[in-house]
């Protein structure tokens, strides 16, 4: 299953895990953590652990599942090998490391589907799908892997020989530090040599080096020129600062610890980490062009169809890449017939960008913005309590605070977001540019912030991650962006209707919301099925949905950033629309009261929403059931 997070930390620009396809980082073996940002990845990677102990207040908001009736044991079992291996074999970019971690995880699987037979209620079965599609997911990651490696492989003729020291050291074999010194200046030319292909393809071929270079040919004695992508040249920047941190992890364990090896090894060493740094910096700044500066160019790393495919099979996701954009585009076009009703409402005939521009308009006195958030999500509290849709323990109500964004911060959260028990607050700040303030501001209007607020804290993702803690914690490991940002999605369509806006105005703060999930489905898959450039996603968003280009441009760094899954800008809109579907069928029949339902779902753990169905229906799903709810019907 697609995961949301990879560490139990707020994603952000600062984070230095790397996500490829539907991949996964190593699971940490801790009690459920919770960080929730708006359009960020935010539920936490964990293995299993042992429910928390219940406190009064808790106890009394939330029932626990019966212990005979999850797989817990199971699945720690097999997440904590999963976790071991992965953390033992560390090199990433090893291709006989990949493979064999691909046949330990096929093996993992053949294994545990012969275990099927002792899942016979529909939670345990549940849970037997979710670790199913978990192992045939970290499958599809370490297949990616290495496609991805051959493609870097040239820019990386170095990889297999630091592996190799780093795996003696694991077997725990003697070093012999000549050997070790040899190899070191080997690593350090194979990098040189690296270098020298990259400046032969920074020339301007002739004629001549032109039918070389279509022979796939180099002349005697002269490097093979490299004209690398940006894309494969910025994931082989990152490969680099990888491997050096394996070097020096090898080379650290063995200086001043073993006799001559600093004789012999310091100085290659010490050349081979420079050669490295250099050649990683060369790759970053010069040919992909990413120097850390407000200006750098757009670059992510497409997964293809495909893989897209895959991803939606094991979030149990029925619908094509395809379906999911025409159904982006249908909920699109519904929002901005409203808005034009909105702008109608403001004496502004059907300019629907004109009211947003009202709405930017209305801003909150520098100072005052989280003082704001405390009043709205105060009212989101009594709004939702005094209907009795949700269950809301005293202590969700008390445990959260405000912080403010720094703009460094704001590079790539422009709008309010949630984390750590507190409500991030983005808003101008005194060190940013004039220009930026004031987009800060307009960005994070009254009206826009009016629907952040409780999509971020009370019904939305603080309630939802207190009460997953408190509820089938385990199932944590197997979070998906359907459950996690849908459940947000679906309070934020709720809330439109039961009449959460007060004015026109609200209005089109949550209708611009609405339109931009339904675009995030559109130029998050058009962008990996290379349909979409990165420009070309800042553009849609500036004319579809109205974003200020500051903002629209951090949205999709981040969208195409490392930090998030191919799915998870889809997850929100789709995953709202799977929990309307569900209530449909399952509130509107009768055999759920509101409240009922909402307490049920979030009892249930951030799972795929079919599955959730499958649990609330009573239905045991057979061992290789796979997606198959048409929930847009």
């Amino acid at each position: 299953m697609q995961r949301v997070i990879r560490k139990l930390v707020l994603k952000s620009d600062e984070s230095s895990s790397a996500r490829a396809g539907t991949g996964r980082a190593v699971i940490a073996l801790a009690a459920l953590a919770v960080v929730c940002v708006v359009c960020t990845n935010w539920w936490g990677r964990t293995a299993i652990a042992s429910q928390p102990m219940a406190t009064e207040d808790s106890s009394a908001s939330a029932s626990r599942a019966d212990a005979s009736d999850n797989w817990q044991p199971a699945i720690a079992a097999v997440l904590a090998d999963v976790n071991q291996h992965a953390e033992f074999y560390s090199i990433r970019w090893s291709e006989p490391l990949l493979r064999a971690r691909q046949e330990f995880l096929t093996t993992q699987l053949a294994s545990l589907v012969l275990r099927a037979k002792e899942t016979t209620t529909p939670a345990t079965r549940v849970d037997f799908i979710l670790l199913r599609n978990f192992l045939r997911s970290e499958i599809a990651e370490t297949e990616l892997l290495l496609v991805r490696h051959t493609d870097m492989a040239s820019l990386l003729p170095f990889a297999g020989a630091i592996a190799e020291l780093e795996l003696a050291r694991g077997r725990m074999e003697p070093v012999e530090p000549r050997a070790a010194a040899e190899k070191l200046v080997t690593i350090a030319k194979a990098i040189k040599a690296v270098e020298a292909g990259l400046s032969r393809g920074a020339e301007k071929p002739s004629d001549a080096d032109a039918l070389i270079i279509k022979a796939s040919a180099a002349p005697a004695n002269e490097p093979a020129r490299l004209t690398p992508s940006a894309t494969t040249a910025l994931r082989a920047s990152k490969a680099i600062g990888s491997l050096q941190g394996t070097l020096r992890t090898w080379f650290d364990d063995h200086a001043g610890f073993v006799p001559e090896f600093e004789f012999w090894c310091r100085t290659p060493y010490s050349k081979a980490e420079a050669a490295m740094t250099t050649l990683a910096r060369r790759l970053r700044e010069d040919v992909a062009k990413i120097k850390g500066e407000p200006e750098d160019p757009l670059i992510g790393d497409p997964i293809g169809r495909e893989n897209l495919l895959s991803s939606l099979r094991n979030e149990f996701v029925a619908l094509s890449p395809e379906e999911l954009i025409a159904l982006g585009d249908a909920e699109l076009a519904w929002c901005q017939i409203e808005m034009k009703k909105a702008a109608a409402e403001l004496g502004l005939a059907d300019d629907w960008r004109a009211a947003l521009e009202q709405a930017k308009g209305q801003v909150e006195p520098i100072g005052m913005q989280n003082q704001y958030v405390r009043d709205v999500s105060r009212e989101a509290i009594e709004f939702v309590t005094s209907r009795d849709l949700v269950g809301v323990p005293e202590l969700a109500r008390k445990l959260w605070r405000t912080d403010m964004l720094s703009p460094a911060r704001q590079r790539v959260l422009p709008f309010a977001a949630y984390g750590g028990q507190s409500m991030l607050v983005a808003y101008a700040h005194a060190a940013m540019e004039h220009e930026d303030k004031l987009m800060a501001m307009r960005g994070n209007n009254r009206h826009n912030t009016r629907l952040v607020v409780p999509h971020e804290l009370i019904p939305g993702h603080h309630l939802q991650a207190f009460m997953s803690a408190r509820n089938r914690a385990y199932r944590g490991a197997f979070s998906t962006p359907f459950y996690v940002e849908g459940w947000a999605l679906y309070w934020e369509m709720k809330l439109w209707d039961l009449g959460w806006a007060k004015t026109p105005l609200d209005r089109v703060g949550m209708l611009f919301w609405r339109m931009h999930r339904c675009a995030r489905i559109t130029v998050s898959l058009k962008f990996h099925l290379g349909q979409m450039t990165p420009q070309e996603m800042v553009d849609f968003l500036v004319r579809e949905v109205g974003h200020e280009r500051a903002n629209a441009t951090a949205e999709v760094r981040r969208f195409i950033g490392e930090d998030y899954g191919p799915l998870y800008q889809a997850g929100y809109m789709i995953g709202g629309q799977q929990l309307r579907q569900l209530h449909r069928e399952l509130v509107s029949t009768g055999t759920f009261a509101e409240r009922d339902f909402n307490d049920t779902v979030l009892r249930g753990g951030p799972i795929p929403i079919e599955l959730l169905r499958a649990q609330m229906m009573g239905q045991v799903l057979p061992p290789d059931a796979e997606a198959e709810w048409r929930f847009e019907r």
